[in-house]
């Protein structure tokens, strides 16, 4: 629905997957288990948004 919120969870998934990244390259599990968590958030977020784009598709 809104491109800019699509944006945000590509921006939240990318951000999480560098995250997850450093984690490996330098060993730190809290670095891994927060990129992995910030990817899940930036997956539900596009969900969300695909929702909200099937309900309007209905609606209109």
């Amino acid at each position: 629905m809104s491109l800019e919120e699509r944006a945000k969870a590509t921006a939240k998934n990318i951000e999480g997957k560098a995250q997850e990244a450093l984690g490996n390259v330098t060993g730190d599990p809290k670095d891994k288990a927060e990129g992995k968590t910030k990817q899940a958030e930036g997956e539900v977020r596009q969900g969300m948004e695909d929702i909200k784009d099937s309900v309007k598709k209905k609606l209109d």
